[in-house]
């Protein structure tokens, strides 16, 4: 089989290969990209701008100020806020330190909030207001000791944030009351940072920068080392498929997924923003008129999402209406996209969607279709530059084209490891490869496509949702005997939780279950579909067959 055989559908412009080794760190390279575009516009937040120069002065007091607490060069940080004007300052900031950044969802429960705080030792972190006193549950149990509070109106100016802070705390009553002593604001943090200095540390190519939790392919939420090297790779693989498409510090980005998500993290908060875009931030994507409104106002040029975002905003009346003429490139990932939505997308936009494909352990990106609009429904495309993919048998023989088996995926994009856990990372990579747990083909054009997954994992909205998890909740519940979760096809998130439950106590109800969900589980973790069941079907050694529950 001829090696890379993607290489010759390239579209014109796009390299075989990108140097990932031209930058030291990730800092090197955005040093250059401050002074280059300083005076221009990076993000905009509920139609408050952000210069890049404004980044790099606060990002530096932010990281003077992390040092000023004793914080050091691999200590651990804890960003948990949704789309804000904070986020980039305080990735800057924390990089700017040496320290790890931990992105961190803030719709965890504080069961799943102690578990990455734990299990990352997490030293500080940066939280919105409104899931600090989720915080305060589980404060005592982590290892950390800097807490730094925002609000989600502190950098929209003093009218504009005022007033959102008021709607927000004292209207809708998003923000329950907390006691963290000693916390700090993130504005008191960014003025008490302009007294001192930053340490100098230094940064290595090697070195983890980002701690990125993933399913991993088995079991609970692990921590993926993504280093200088990787995270730098990926942007300019991103980079290289982009280019010829777009004009450096002229386009307007719309970005609606969470930077918290690492596809945003990558495709917007580095890439996009390495080439002197703006990014317009969407702080809450489910609210579409939001999005519809960021569409109206803006001249947007690119657009990242999912399927179930794509598929919403086709269906909303006011989406039909709107002037497209800007908009060149629709990148979607996280989640398979839909034939129907793409053809629908298309002809309602003019655009075509470029679905890509990747994982959290892989940076993300690992393939995309060809964004000059010659794209191939049902496939991830081809494979990025400096990037090599193949299918795979059980025994790890590589099979040829259109031969069904599980892809594997090497680069430089490949993270580290698994923080702390050497044998799941032993199991899961092999001299440079990393199997992806999801069964595939190639086709003689060097086009992926996902045929299944391989383990049980549900796709719920883009995030990964893992059976064990919902199950070990459900089954701690005094009422349930046994319990077993799979998924189930889903029009609007492709895939729902739906559970088996076997009842220890009769007077259990669906109300009640879903309650105990409600407390101990992310919203798309909890179960959309609840069975109650006799007996569940199990091997002879009594494991539940979730198999035969899917049939």
């Amino acid at each position: 089989m001829e090696s890379r055989p993607w290489l010759k559908n390239y579209p014109n412009g796009v390299p075989a290969n990108i140097n990932a080794d031209q930058y030291a760190n990730l800092l090197e390279f955005f040093d250059e990209t401050f002074k280059k575009y300083k005076k221009q516009t990076a993000f905009i937040c509920m139609d408050k701008s952000q210069s890049y120069e404004t980044i790099d002065r606060m990002s530096r007091r932010f990281a003077a100020y992390l040092h000023s607490r004793g914080l050091e060069p691999g200590d651990k940080i804890a960003l948990m806020m949704p789309n804000l004007l904070q986020y980039p300052i305080a990735l800057f900031g924390a990089l700017r330190a040496g320290l790890i950044v931990v992105n961190t969802n803030p719709l965890y429960t504080p069961r799943e909030m102690k578990h990455q705080f734990v299990d990352s030792g997490a030293k500080a972190i940066l939280i919105a207001e409104n899931f600090a006193a989720n915080l305060e549950k589980i404060l005592p149990d982590t290892d950390i000791k800097v807490v730094i509070t925002t609000s989600i109106g502190e950098l929209l100016g003093w009218l504009k944030g005022w007033i959102v802070n008021f709607v927000v705390r004292y209207l809708k009553k998003m923000v329950p009351k907390f006691h963290i002593p000693n916390a700090v604001s993130f504005s008191e943090a960014i003025k008490q940072g302009a007294k001192f200095q930053i340490k100098d540390f230094e940064s290595n190519p090697d070195d983890t920068i980002i701690l990125q939790y993933t399913g991993g392919t088995t079991g609970i939420s692990k921590g993926a080392e993504l280093t200088n090297r990787n995270l730098i790779a990926n942007m300019l693989q991103v980079r290289a498929i982009m280019s010829p498409y777009l004009k450096e510090s002229e386009e307007t980005i719309l970005c609606p997924l969470p930077l918290y998500h690492i596809y945003a993290f990558t495709v917007n908060c580095l890439t996009l923003m390495s080439i002197g875009a703006r990014n317009v931030l969407i702080t809450n994507a489910r609210d579409l008129g939001t999005v519809i409104a960021a569409f109206k106002k803006y001249p947007i040029n690119l657009m990242t999402g999912v399927n179930t975002l794509f598929n919403a905003l086709l269906n909303h009346k006011d989406f039909a209406g709107i002037d497209f003429s800007a908009l060149k490139i629709t990148s979607a990932g996280g989640m398979a996209l839909q034939k129907s939505v793409a053809q629908k997308w298309k002809e309602v936009t003019g655009c075509a969607i470029a679905e890509g494909y990747g994982m959290t352990e892989t940076s993300p990106v690992a393939s995309s279709n060809p964004l000059d609009g010659n794209t191939r429904l049902g496939t991830i495309g081809l494979p990025v530059p400096s990037t090599d993919m193949r299918i795979v048998d059980e025994d790890g023989n590589v099979l040829t084209v259109d031969q069904i088996g599980e892809i594997q995926i090497k680069g430089p994009q490949v993270m580290k490891g698994y923080f702390n856990q050497p044998d799941e990372t032993a199991r899961c990579m092999k001299d440079g490869w990393i199997n992806t747990g999801d069964i595939g083909a190639m086709d003689e054009d060097g086009y992926f496509r996902i045929v299944d997954r391989k383990k049980d994992m549900i796709l719920v909205s883009g995030f990964n949702v893992f059976p064990n998890e919902v199950e070990d909740v459900i089954a701690s519940h005094p009422k349930v005997l046994e319990v077993a979760a799979i998924g189930v096809p889903d029009e609007r998130s492709t895939e729902a939780v739906k559970v088996f439950i076997v009842k220890k106590d009769k007077s259990l109800t669906e109300e009640e279950i879903n309650e105990y969900c409600k407390e101990n589980l992310t919203n798309y973790k909890r179960p959309k579909h609840i069975e109650f069941r006799d007996e569940l079907p199990k091997t002879n050694i009594g494991k539940i067959l979730r198999r035969a529950l899917k049939e």
